[in-house]
């Protein structure tokens, strides 16, 4: 359900709606901060999406749990019709199926190289337990063992978006109308 109040006509897009009509400078941040996340990232597509899709599961989003960067990325992220230039995309292989599903039990499944685990490590401790992170000192030697400076700052700011705009997502209802409204136009 919307939380905000969407006049007939613009139901299917709620979000669009609040973002030119309320608060506008800081939802255009807000997308700035977003785009940037996907076009300026150096990490590779498979931490960037083992990381996004646990904090996605830890925040509810329905949008997130659904999205995949290597599908979506390029139409979400167009400007004028055209895909941008640079995206997380280009950055690695996509992962598949598998992965996904299997990131909810990242600390047992097979599928993750070690920096793919500490990123959904990262961001799962991130996302429930900062203040326990920001002091682990155990976790920090592990993290500065294959993540060098600019990558952790990197993945930092990658999460923090996705935590924060995810979740604005999801507690004021745009992610189900969205999926919804999606639903209803692949069937017509």
């Amino acid at each position: 359900m919307v939380r905000i109040a969407v006049p007939a006509g613009q139901e299917a897009n709620p979000y669009g709606y609040a973002a030119a009509t309320h608060a506008v400078p800081i939802m255009a941040a807000a997308a700035g901060f977003s785009h940037a996340v996907y076009r300026e990232t150096a990490l590779s597509l498979r931490e960037f999406e083992g990381a996004r899709m646990r904090t996605a599961q830890l925040n509810g989003c329905m949008i997130c749990l659904d999205f995949r960067a290597a599908r979506d990325a390029a139409a979400t992220f167009a400007v004028a019709g055209e895909p941008p230039a640079k995206l997380v995309t280009a950055n690695g292989p996509a992962p598949d199926e598998a992965f996904y599903a299997a990131v909810v039990d990242w600390r047992d499944s097979p599928l993750f190289s070690p920096r793919e685990r500490l990123a959904i490590e990262f961001a799962e401790r991130f996302a429930i337990e900062p203040t326990v992170l920001a002091q682990d000192e155990d976790f920090w030697t592990r993290l500065h063992g294959v993540y060098g400076d600019g990558e952790i700052i990197d993945l930092s700011h990658c999460v923090a978006a996705w935590m924060g705009l995810g979740r604005i997502a999801h507690v004021l209802g745009f992610d189900t109308v969205c999926l919804t409204s999606a639903a209803a136009e692949a069937a017509e």
